[in-house]
């Protein structure tokens, strides 16, 4: 920022805090409404909201240079992505603990021989019929003693135990680099949905990940500014991007309070009253517009997620909420470990 930001930045903040700290030591309110009340008139907020609907033109944002492509890297992650993936996924899968969900019955296959091939099946994109013939072939990577049939695989997408293991794997799998943006998608159940326009997909998921696209914490769940309050105390970084779909005072305030500087494209009829962290995300953005839409345009990078996510993968077949939770959060655990791969985090 430039001297005469900051000084009117300093000058707009200033008269209102003062009149907080001499309400709290002279209990007087007549100060800190005269305060508020000087404080709103000095907000640009007309113009403001003439700056609003600019912002979506084309031409008004200065674009930046495209991130070059390692092509020698890039090679060289999809000639070795099958041996380090599957090697990384034994390492990771026999790492994490296992939590006996339900003693009774008979004991079944081991947990983590079954994460394991759950992993192998979303990395292949195996039905689980095709699965069971694959798996004979590689079974000794996964230390089978015996052969698996396609129902043990079906049944071990609705197995809690499972579920566990892969929650551990997918946190092991999270690598931050502070620049989160955030955003929700529909998943299709059925590929009847790409030519049926009338009819809406069945399940939706939230996600944050970071500038390399490296999946922070996703949820699933069809209201998006729920899921994304409860996915803010999972994840680590220096800031978050959200689109318009996200504005919420609340919400801000969540960000700010975590560390993290936020960045939620404005609608057409916000206004810049409200708490200190709303004032200074719409500031920045009034006082150095093309600086805060730098930062927030690296959010294409969670639209970039979302569209190659869908199109490498099957629809979700599964027919219950556990094992499409399981299915999924095994399709994310692979996806960051081809990300890890590509930036050899290994």
């Amino acid at each position: 920022m430039t001297l005469d930001t900051c000084n009117l930045l300093y000058a707009t903040l200033y008269k209102y805090f003062y009149g907080l700290l001499y309400i709290i030591k002279y209990r007087k309110t007549e100060d800190l409404i005269y305060a508020t009340f000087s404080m709103k008139k000095r907000l640009p907020n007309k113009k403001f909201r003439k700056l609003v609907p600019k912002l979506r033109k084309k031409g008004f944002y200065k674009p930046q240079e495209k991130r070059k492509i390692n092509w020698k890297k890039y090679n060289l992650a999809q000639t070795e992505e099958a041996l380090r993936i599957f090697e990384k996924i034994k390492i990771l899968v026999d790492s994490c603990e296992i939590k006996r969900m339900n003693n009774l019955g008979r004991r079944g296959k081991d947990g983590k021989i079954l994460a394991k091939i759950i992993l192998v099946c979303e990395l292949m994109q195996l039905t689980e019929r095709q699965s069971q013939g694959w798996i004979s072939l590689i079974g000794n990577h996964f230390e089978l003693s015996s052969n698996i049939d396609d129902r043990t695989i079906g049944r071990a997408y609705n197995n809690l135990e499972v579920q566990y293991l892969l929650k551990q794997v997918f946190e092991k799998t999270k690598n931050s680099d502070g620049v989160l943006s955030g955003d929700g998608t529909g998943l299709e159940t059925s590929r009847k949905q790409n030519y049926e326009n009338d009819k809406k997909t069945n399940e939706y998921f939230t996600s944050i990940i970071d500038s390399r696209e490296i999946v922070q914490a996703f949820e699933m769940n069809k209201k998006e500014k729920e899921a994304m309050r409860k996915m803010l105390s999972e994840v680590k970084g220096n800031s978050l991007r959200l689109d318009a779909g996200f504005v919420d005072r609340k919400l801000t305030s969540m960000i700010s309070e975590l560390g993290m500087k936020p960045f939620i494209f404005p609608k057409k009829n916000v206004d810049l009253n409200g708490r200190t962290a709303w004032k200074m995300m719409y500031l920045g953005l009034f006082l150095e517009t093309q600086e805060w839409l730098k930062a927030y345009h690296q959010r294409s990078h969670c639209e970039s997620f979302h569209s190659s996510f869908k199109r490498r993968n099957k629809p979700l077949m599964k027919n219950n909420s556990i094992s499409r939770l399981t299915q999924l959060t095994a399709r994310i655990i692979i996806h960051n470990l081809r990300k890890w791969n590509y930036y050899c985090l290994f």
